[in-house]
């Protein structure tokens, strides 16, 4: 299929495409990859009537580290993340991720904020930003705002995002002395992830200080398995208390079926995955 008919404007800097999107009443989308939104104009699924290209706008495609955080650019591609900005866990967890994000013509192209501004809940980077309590910072003709993440993602394919803002960029905690993991399972290398875990700890003297258990593709949206992670604070990190974690983190969950599986294979999964999650930052952490 074809697109429906629609205008195109090349803003040659953030104060013009800022001014056509306020200036169309939600009548226009944000192109920056594309990967998700032209197959979507293509079935008709997404309509605009104006498609404002934001790909020649300068200053928009850093990654660099301001003081505790890690700063994504609008305009980053997936790619730019395969090269650390520092060697600390949060960017080296990125790094690993990306090769798992889609093909390699859509991480050449597709954007880390793209995905986020999307939302599909068996997105890897959004269910990052939720666990790392990310920040997205998002320009209107209004000001600026900064979302935090567990706000952000509202229900499937829904976000916070006003139809007049742009996301600037997204602003991730270092977590300085964490470590991670992640796992995932997809039908095949590049397809989403039928369920994905990410994990975040922190060990002090043998006892866990800090962790964080994020989910995708359990859910409508991104989730942070919070009840699961209060049951390991302050905890050594045994095998039956890990697997109590695992298993309060399936069991929080509401999974649907569809063609791929059924929502009690998922829910297996989440404890499955978010069992090797933990142990894989743990591991790393000791």
């Amino acid at each position: 299929m074809k697109p429906s008919p629609f205008d195109y404007l090349a803003a040659r800097d953030l104060a013009e495409a800022l001014d056509a999107l306020a200036g169309h009443e939600g009548e226009a989308r944000v192109l920056a990859g594309g990967q998700s939104l032209v197959p979507a104009m293509n079935f008709r699924l997404a309509t605009p009537a104006l498609l404002v290209d934001i790909n020649r706008i300068g200053g928009l495609a850093a990654v660099e580290v301001d003081a505790d955080e890690l700063v994504v650019q609008a305009l980053v591609r997936h790619r730019d993340l395969e090269v650390p900005a520092t060697k600390s866990a949060i960017p080296l967890l990125l790094a690993r991720i990306t090769h798992l994000v889609g093909h390699l013509p859509i991480r050449v192209r597709g954007t880390f904020a793209g995905s986020l501004a999307h939302a599909d809940p068996a997105a890897e980077w959004c269910m990052v930003a939720v666990a790392l309590d990310a920040t997205i910072v998002a320009r209107s003709v209004r000001g600026t705002r900064r979302i935090a993440a567990d706000d952000f993602f509202e229900s499937l394919f829904t976000t916070a995002l006003a139809d007049d803002e742009i996301i600037t960029e997204v602003r991730l905690p270092l977590l300085s002395g964490a470590a991670t993991g992640f796992r995932e399972k997809s039908q095949t290398a590049g397809d989403f992830a039928t369920v994905a875990t990410v994990a975040a700890c922190t060990l002090d003297d043998g006892v866990v200080a800090d962790v964080r258990l994020a989910l995708a593709g359990a859910a409508s949206t991104p989730v942070r398995a919070k009840r699961a992670e209060s049951l390991l604070v302050g905890q050594e990190p045994t095998p039956d208390a890990l697997a109590a974690v695992a298993r309060a983190a399936a069991e929080d969950v509401d999974p649907t079926s569809d063609a791929n599986c059924s929502a009690d294979y998922r829910r297996h999964l989440v404890e499955v995955l978010a069992r090797r999650a933990l142990d894989d930052a743990l591991g790393a952490a000791s």
